[in-house]
């Protein structure tokens, strides 16, 4: 059999397109190689969403030419898509597909048997020219226990700081009838958590004939299928609404978890980035999702450095943060992205300036962190337990539903179950656990 290995850099949304690509492969007789085996085709899923992440997705590009001499290099993803021409020229790439092409990569594999050839072949068709969502086959056959399932792709938005619309187009939906036969395949395939993902997953359903909501997507789920545990990906601050807010609160199977981006604790930043809410609309949000589901886990991205950001637009974040009952956050430097408005912003805040803030931010952080875990020391919650093991510890690592990391002390049989543990202790930002 062939062997294959796929490269995912980026969000859950990639992540869920290399599974896909990956089951389709081993649909087609494929197999995943080992680890320090050489492969036959390598596919880079590459991230631009930071000048960082383009600059490591090349990097992984190069690094699996060398690691691969021979294999059929495939790039494809956000970065793709926004500069291909920077990936052609690495020699060694076979082929350059943007995320309107994504989904020709296994056709291209399958079809070209050959080995590597001078030249780059680039297939990147206007993204934003997309206007449906196909369906793909639900990725049943990777080695996650918690599979991502895409429902919702591109973004409207028009945040000021982000290229995410040029790479992914607008928002586009996969109709509902077509998410229930992927989370019952998924589900069918033994699966116990399934986690619900888009690039603006709170517009679901808004592009569909008849409209429809996330939430009421939410009801389907439930009514049509048995997967245990429905896990929500990122929501926008205004789209987390009261019927989802109760919906978490009263489903056993919808998991006590939100993520919602801030980005800035300043009303002026705010606006700058073009960001439809001021921090008191955050703050009240949390405030209503703490007051009704009081154990849910709240993650938040803090975007640090926008330009123009000054030592009190930062401390108003940082006040913002450290006033709520959030449990973790995401922090990210600023990052000028091509194409997109505040690429031109000034004054430019100093790298040292940003570096120095984003650490104290990430101080906050998991300072929250240790405080939500505290709160569940003593108690006894249920955790899926993951077939990955802890690197300091070896014990195998389980996930709660208010996405706690546990640690427990036990065999790889209770691997991909769902346990009922004791907390006992803390260490790091992880919690440790005895299955009861």
């Amino acid at each position: 059999m062939p062997t294959f290995k796929i490269n995912t850099l980026g969000c859950k949304v990639n992540q869920s397109e290399s599974d896909q690509i990956a089951s389709e492969l081993q649909a087609g007789a494929w197999k995943p190689a080992t680890n320090g085996e050489s492969s036959e085709v390598v596919v880079i899923n590459t991230c631009t969403v930071t000048h960082k992440a383009a600059m490591q997705s090349r990097q992984a590009v190069r690094q699996a030419i060398r690691r691969n001499p021979n294999a059929r290099i495939l790039v494809t993803g956000c970065y793709a898509q926004t500069e291909p021409a920077a990936l052609a020229k690495i020699g060694g790439v076979q082929y350059v597909l943007g995320n309107a092409d994504k989904h020709r990569l296994v056709e291209l594999i399958c079809a070209d048997q050959s080995q590597a050839v001078p030249g780059a072949i680039t297939i990147c068709n206007d993204v934003g020219q997309s206007q449906l969502l196909k369906p793909a086959p639900a990725a049943i056959s990777g080695s996650r226990t918690r599979p991502v399932l895409k429902i919702q792709d591109g973004c409207n938005a028009g945040c000021t700081y982000c290229t995410v619309p040029r790479a992914r187009g607008p928002s586009r939906s996969l109709p509902p009838d077509d998410v229930i036969s992927g989370v019952s395949a998924i589900s069918e395939a033994g699966y116990l958590e399934i986690v619900l993902s888009g690039i603006h997953l709170g517009r679901y359903g808004r592009d569909l004939i008849p409209r429809t909501r996330l939430s009421e997507l939410l009801v389907r789920i439930e009514q049509s299928t048995v997967v245990p545990r429905l896990r929500l990906s990122s929501l926008e601050p205004l789209e987390v609404t009261e019927r989802l807010i109760e919906q978490m609160a009263e489903s056993p199977r919808l998991c006590c978890h939100f993520h919602i981006p801030l980005q800035s604790g300043d009303d002026r930043i705010l606006k700058k980035m073009r960001r439809p809410y001021t921090s008191d609309d955050f703050k009240q949000l949390i405030g209503r999702i703490h007051d009704r589901v009081p154990d849910a886990a709240i993650g938040v991205d803090i975007l640090v450095g926008f330009p123009g950001e000054t030592d009190a637009a930062f401390n108003n974040t940082y006040a913002c943060i450290q006033s709520l009952p959030v449990a973790y956050l995401h922090v990210f430097p600023f990052s000028a992205r091509p194409g997109t408005p505040a690429a031109s912003y000034a004054p430019r805040v100093p790298s040292h300036v940003i570096k120095t803030r984003c650490e104290r931010m990430r101080r906050l952080g998991n300072m929250k962190r240790m405080h939500f875990n505290q709160y569940f020391i003593g108690r006894r919650i249920p955790i899926l337990v993951e077939a990955t093991r802890h690197a300091a510890t070896g014990f195998l690592k389980g996930i709660s539903s208010h996405y706690l990391t546990v640690l427990i002390d036990t065999d790889d049989a209770v691997s991909n179950q769902i346990h009922s543990v004791r907390i006992t202790g803390q260490v790091g930002n992880d919690l440790l656990g005895i299955i009861e």
